[in-house]
């Protein structure tokens, strides 16, 4: 058996390929060498079909031998990563090994986000699949990262053949593993509540998470964990999976009749029926693959880095990020330029660094009926051009921002007026409406080229350094009247190619511009988007409480730095909770910081809160930013109490935050035990002075302080000494 074996600081990934040219998944796991072929078990298992060209020999069948890009249609009965149908009709392929080569550097993907890196720190292997009846030819290309133990793949179809093919299933990634009882951690959710973890038992049978909503979604994150029973934050095996792509995705984990378990992800092949003409190119999304033998916290801390150091881009990938000020929740639609000048005034004298002006400022938005697609600003309701607004928030010493959500019309708006056939409505249906909004079809050029030119007018007016790119609304009647477009099945993917072309004209133009994510909130946080924008706004629930747990899930595979985070007014306006100022602020200085309130109706206590906040948050947001973030206690299971911590990476320094959850009337004293740090080392508390062993912190804890009242926090700052 020929081997091409892929190896990474602490990994190995080996495949195999057998005497008749199918490609096997061999091993994924701690680092090895030598031959793994040896961990095959052939045998003649019933109704398991056999490869005509293995004659009378029915020890092999692709039913139950791990394979590494299973397709429909050669005896594999589980659920394939690929499946094609001809001009015919007739679904199925058969792929055989055809080449195989390696070069340094990491491969990229047109038109789509994928992992970079300098030529030194990766090296792309490529694997061609043939199917000679099809003429199909699939390469699968591996991009390794030695030294953070990461692999990412990507699979590219090509139609060598004379006729249209349908690709229905193109999946970027598949692991078959040979046995193991695993669990599946996912993360799932809603609007105002994302990322919820779960942990559940692979079961025999097809275990399918995803999204049909046109983006990533609240409902199902598109990164998983497949974790050995026993595995916990500090100890045992797990492998993550994250796909790096903003729209429609589905995963699978399956356990066949033999306890073997396939592992897969890609495009959501509902509703996905892509014509690949002769001489044409598909590009699958790219699917990023971890492997710890040393638990969840390890896996938390490789993703970390990946999309720190190899995902997010331009200026602010590294960069300190400006505390800032939102005035959606303090005004809503119901402001003009004074007043928006007047909230910036005071965001201003308490240290604020950025201001952002949201949902409203454009066209005839006095409420969410109208307006969108309307890319002018509303003069009369600013009291004059944008300009007046930015050069007052410059003069006050702030950046000055802008909330946008370009892939959105109302049918109440001079652009759906001229140009209704730009929105997604089925002719002879009557529309799914949501927020009262309609979705432009952005798998269009030409609408794409409108939107983009039309809000660079508009920023290109003003001095705008921050952009809100926001989404409100799922997807569904989908049609295009493009003349002569036969084929519904492509449009999905490619509205999301629009989406991205959007981004990347934004990224090009504006280089030194900070770009914010949103759908909803948390809607599409993924690492699609984060390639093109360094930050998301984690959810549209700014309660504290909830943040915590939001925050927490979210944790699993995305770094602090990018989550949006900001201390908002009480009561909470999505669950009417009171929390105090000071709670809510060391919740939200674990993402990036700022302020969604309308700061004029703080007291004057309040406001040196805010100031104190502010002083705290710029001394800790490097270590924020590039520390290690540790999952302490779980919210809502291990204790009483919500931890967290942030460790410098010379574990010189921490900053340990605690919130309170629960109470009860003579309770014991809880303790919180610090990780990442050094045993031999002493530390000193910057609130309390007192010296305190690394040990001891370690194995015993720092004592969680006893007061009365709900929802309380704690922020304490150690030093090496």
């Amino acid at each position: 058996m020929k081997l091409i074996t892929l190896q990474t600081k602490n990994t190995t990934y080996q495949m195999g390929i057998n005497e008749m040219g199918f490609l096997l998944h061999l091993y994924y796991g701690p680092r090895a060498e030598g031959d793994m072929s040896f961990l095959l078990a052939p045998a003649d298992r019933g109704f398991s079909g056999n490869p005509y060209e293995a004659g009378d020999d029915r020890t092999f069948s692709a039913d139950y031998f791990p394979l590494e890009y299973p397709c429909y249609g050669n005896g594999d009965f589980r659920s394939p990563a690929f499946n094609v149908r001809d001009s015919r009709g007739v679904f199925g392929a058969d792929l055989r090994f055809k080449d195989f080569a390696k070069k340094s550097g990491k491969y990229s993907i047109p038109g789509l986000p994928a992992v970079y890196a300098d030529e030194e720190e990766a090296y792309t292997a490529e694997i061609v699949l043939t199917d000679e009846r099809l003429g199909l030819e699939v390469t699968l290309r591996y991009g390794v990262l030695p030294a953070l133990d990461v692999i990412t793949r990507s699979t590219v179809l090509c139609n060598r053949g004379k006729q249209t093919v349908y690709l229905n299933k193109v999946f970027s990634a598949c692991i078959d593993f040979l046995n193991g009882n695993y669990e599946l951690l996912h993360f799932f959710g809603r609007h105002t509540m994302e990322r919820n973890l779960e942990r559940i038992p692979v079961i025999y049978g097809n275990q399918k998470f995803g999204s049909r909503r046109g983006m990533s979604s609240h409902q199902h994150n598109p990164f998983f964990i497949l974790a050995d029973e026993e595995t916990t934050e500090e100890h045992g095996s797990c492998y993550g999976m994250a796909f790096l792509y903003s729209g429609n995705f589905s995963f699978e984990a399956e356990k066949d009749q033999f306890g073997q378990t396939r592992f897969q992800m890609g495009v959501l092949d509902e509703m996905f029926d892509y014509p690949l003409k002769p001489g044409e190119e598909f590009y699958s999304p790219e699917t990023a693959l971890a492997y710890t033998a040393d638990g969840l916290e390890r896996l938390s801390h490789i993703y970390h880095e990946l999309i720190r150091a190899h995902v997010c881009r331009g200026r602010y990938r590294n960069a300190t990020r400006p505390i800032l000020a939102n005035n959606w929740e303090a005004t809503y639609f119901d402001f003009d330029g004074d007043k928006i000048i007047e909230i910036a005034r005071q965001a201003a004298e308490l240290g604020i660094e950025l201001f952002v002006l949201d949902d409203g400022w454009f066209g005839k938005r006095n409420t969410d009926y109208s307006g969108l697609g309307d890319w002018t600003v509303n003069e009369e309701k600013l009291g004059g051009p944008l300009l007046r607004i930015s050069r007052a928030v410059n003069d006050m010493g702030m950046k000055f921002g802008l909330w946008i959500e370009p892939e959105m019309v109302n049918e109440d708006s001079s652009l759906y007026r001229e140009h209704p056939d730009w929105a997604f409505v089925i002719p002879g249906k009557r529309p799914v409406r949501c927020r009262s909004q309609l979705v432009l079809d952005f798998s269009r050029k030409e609408v794409v080229d409108y939107i983009f030119d039309s809000i660079a007018k508009v920023i290109d007016s003003a001095n705008v350094e921050y952009i809100k790119m926001d989404m409100n609304r799922s997807i569904c009647d989908v049609f295009t009247v493009v003349e002569g477009y036969q084929n519904f099945g492509k449009i999905m993917y490619e509205y999301v190619l629009g989406v991205y072309d959007f981004l990347e004209r934004l990224n090009q133009r504006y280089p030194d511009m900070l770009i914010e994510g949103c759908a909803g909130g948390g809607g599409r946080f993924d690492m699609g988007m984060l390639y093109y924008t360094p930050q998301i706004w984690c959810s549209d629930d700014t309660d504290a409480i909830e943040r915590i747990r939001i925050q927490h899930g979210t944790s699993y595979c995305y770094p602090p730095e990018t989550m949006g985070s900001h201390v908002s007014a009480v009561p909470n306006h999505q669950t009417g909770r009171c929390v105090d100022l000071k709670t809510r602020g060391i919740v939200a200085m674990a993402g990036t910081f700022g302020y969604e309130l309308d700061l004029n109706l703080l007291t004057e206590e309040e406001k040196e809160v805010v100031r104190d906040q502010i002083r705290i948050y710029k001394k800790d947001e490097k270590l924020v930013r590039s520390g290690d973030y540790y999952r302490l206690h779980t919210p809502g299971k291990d204790t009483e109490a919500a931890a967290w911590a942030f460790v410098s990476k010379d574990k010189r320094k921490v900053v340990l935050s605690i919130v309170t959850l629960d109470q009860h009337g003579n309770a014991p004293t809880d303790y919180v035990r610090l990780r990442g740090i050094k045993p031999d080392a002493v530390y000193q508390c910057g609130e309390t002075g007192g010296l305190h062993s690394g040990a001891a912190l370690m194995h015993v804890g720092y004592p969680v302080p006893s007061v009365m009242g709900e929802y309380k926090a704690w922020q304490f700052h150690f030093t090496e000494q």
